[in-house]
């Protein structure tokens, strides 16, 4: 489901996930490194992924630590060098932005539209993500799952970082996210959003007429 912004009414306000709309995906090649350096059994990528995922959730709240979450993955407790590796593998692996999309959002800013970030996150890839120069010259406020306790679809997820723009009607600001449910989840409290597919001409389709219309153009 996808429910974008209508002109007419105007939107005041981006809130954005990061990775599937800024943050490039992991390509396979990224994969297989982070396997290997698990010294996971006969390279077998399908089954490391599910490890991964398994737990992911749970450490994006920031219900397990560094510790705990690749303890579960692997199945027996790192020691602290491989455990760095392993954090450090993981956190490059997501660390990659589009330049297309970057490239947008650098000309919605110049409407002094307000952004605000929304990302499901370990606390590692958050700070990391915080130091970027993108990060602080983009956003006005980033909300990472790790620090928050909780993950999206949780609607109160979405209502710290909805406060943080400083907008009263939800209606006037436009979600973006890769995923469906958590578009679904926007929509739900009001808001406008944008399920992303990849393809920045969707997004600069819906910011195009929003950012004429702010500058008078």
């Amino acid at each position: 489901m996808t429910r974008t912004y209508d002109s007419r009414t105007g939107i005041e306000a981006l809130l954005l996930d990061y990775n599937g709309v800024l943050g490039l995906q992991p390509s396979t090649a990224m994969w297989t490194r982070l396997a290997d350096l698990a010294e996971w059994p006969d390279r077998h990528l399908p089954s490391f992924q599910e490890a991964f995922w398994a737990h992911r959730s749970a450490y994006d709240a920031g219900q397990l630590s560094d510790l705990a979450y690749w303890a579960k993955v692997l199945g027996h407790r790192p020691g602290p060098r491989w455990l760095r590796t392993l954090r450090d593998a993981d956190t490059a692996m997501w660390t990659r932005t589009d330049p297309r999309v970057l490239d947008i959002l650098y000309r919605a800013r110049t409407s002094m539209l307000t952004m605000v970030l929304l990302s499901n996150a370990p606390a590692h890839l958050s700070n990391v993500l915080d130091a970027t120069d993108w990060r602080r010259e983009l956003m006005d406020d980033a909300f990472y799952s790790a620090r928050l306790g909780l993950c999206k679809p949780n609607p109160a997820a979405y209502e710290h970082a909805l406060a943080a723009t400083g907008v009263d009607y939800p209606g006037r600001v436009l979600f973006v996210d890769d995923r469906e449910d958590n578009c679904r989840a926007a929509a739900e409290l009001g808001l406008r959003s944008l399920y992303y597919t990849g393809q920045p001409a969707q997004l600069d389709a819906q910011l195009l007429p929003l950012l004429a219309e702010r500058t008078g153009s």
